[in-house]
């Protein structure tokens, strides 16, 4: 039995425009063209769809993946080593879920977490890399920028980094919450502490560079949001102190 693209875009949950590139690009190409140009595809072409889409699942680009099938034919060999690679990333996941689970738990009781249990699942490389993908590919879509790409990551250095962020957005939406003023002395401190921080264990930024830092937050959707699922207002809220911070430093 033929299917037309209209057709498999409808169960497969895949656009027209999409499996019209993948035809483009050699990656899904239909079994026939019908004497009315439609395309058809048949048993076949739905199986190597399916291959496609558990390898989107995990990551892998599009000439990745056409360079996969290309090297393994065989349909059982491909979904055993997908079967394994999902497996591998629910395991990764439901320790990341986990973990999740304990900071919500600790921040409602109050209680801070340990330096250890804040990172689990983000004990090696590709674990960093697997967590910061939606933020690479956002970056690569919006600024044709490269977060990750040829980037050797330091595990222990980023596991300290994301420790001290948690700590000074935590307690900048805690600030926020309690309806403390973005320019009080608490949050001077916070601030001064955390470009301490940057300038020590990552890169040299100036007060009146990090206010443009949060500026450009109030303007990239991507990383609104991010700010914003923290605790509302948080992003307009560190705009304003890293502001008021860089006028009385200056």
């Amino acid at each position: 039995m033929h299917y037309t693209v209209k057709e498999v875009s409808l169960f497969s949950n895949v656009t027209v425009k999409t499996l019209h590139h993948y035809h483009k690009i050699g990656l899904l190409v239909p079994c026939e063209i019908s004497e009315a140009g439609y395309r058809l595809y048949g048993t076949t072409e739905l199986e190597r769809l399916q291959q496609i889409l558990l390898y989107r699942e995990l990551d892998f680009t599009l000439d990745q993946i056409k360079q996969l099938l290309e090297e393994e034919p065989d349909r059982a060999a491909i979904l055993t080593r997908q079967e394994k690679q999902l497996c591998l990333r629910k395991q990764r996941l439901d320790t990341i879920i986990n973990t999740l689970r304990t900071s919500i738990t600790s921040l409602e009781k109050g209680e801070q977490m340990t330096d250890k249990d804040l990172f689990k699942g983000f004990e090696s490389e590709d674990s960093w890399k697997e967590a910061m993908t939606e933020q690479h590919n956002y970056l690569k879509e919006t600024y044709d920028y490269e977060l990750l790409d040829s980037v050797q990551i330091d595990t222990q250095q980023m596991n300290d980094i994301a420790a001290e962020a948690t700590t000074f957005m935590s307690s900048l939406a805690g600030a926020l919450r309690a309806g403390k003023k973005h320019n009080d002395l608490e949050i001077s401190s916070l601030l001064h502490k955390h470009l301490e921080f940057l300038n020590t264990h990552v890169h040299p930024v100036s007060a009146a560079e990090f206010v443009a830092q949060t500026r450009y937050f109030l303007s990239d959707d991507f990383h609104l949001r991010m700010l914003e699922d923290q605790q509302i207002g948080l992003a307009y809220y560190l705009a304003a102190a890293a502001e008021s911070f860089a006028i009385h430093a200056s």
